[in-house]
């Protein structure tokens, strides 16, 4: 004899992890519940970052913004991640000043750059016990745009990975 498996599946979409979620319960033919979820791999939802990267490019070949950051070293250790994330978020700050003086075209591009740092960093408030090897913002070199850019860009591929 058939078993017939009837199924109702809701769906359930997470913006910021991945791009959705299907849970399903199963009822087969003796009343007994069976709870799965499907989770598909989505490629943007590998990575909290996924975004800031698409307005990076869209920014680094930018001509209106001329300006030298502070610019965090990529090749920091691993306890020092967070803090370096934090300088390169706070540092779009000074690019969107930056860009609202010279009316570039990139600045909505830069704005969402730092709501989506800030939104990723949210949840991962600095430890008040911080290592002391850990470099403020100011301590770093500051660089052209360009440069800034491309540690950026490195920084957060390190982090997705």
């Amino acid at each position: 004899q058939k078993i017939h498996l009837k199924s109702v599946c809701l769906q359930y979409q997470l913006y910021l992890l991945l791009n959705s979620h299907f849970f399903c319960l199963l009822k087969n033919g003796m009343g007994l519940i069976i709870l799965c979820a499907y989770v598909p791999k989505t490629e943007a939802g590998h990575c909290k970052w996924a975004e800031v990267l698409k307005d990076l490019e869209k920014i680094k070949a930018s001509k209106d913004i001329d300006i030298s950051l502070y610019t965090a070293d990529t090749d920091e250790d691993e306890e020092c991640q967070e803090p370096v994330m934090r300088c390169f978020f706070l540092e779009t700050e000074v690019i969107i000043q930056e860009c609202r003086i010279k009316n570039c075209r990139e600045t909505q591009d830069v704005v969402n750059i730092w709501k989506n740092g800030n939104a990723g960093l949210e949840n991962n408030k600095l430890n008040p016990t911080r290592s002391a090897k850990c470099k403020e913002c100011e301590e770093y070199e500051e660089k052209n745009f360009t440069e800034f850019i491309q540690s950026f860009v490195k920084v957060i591929q390190r982090d997705c990975k």
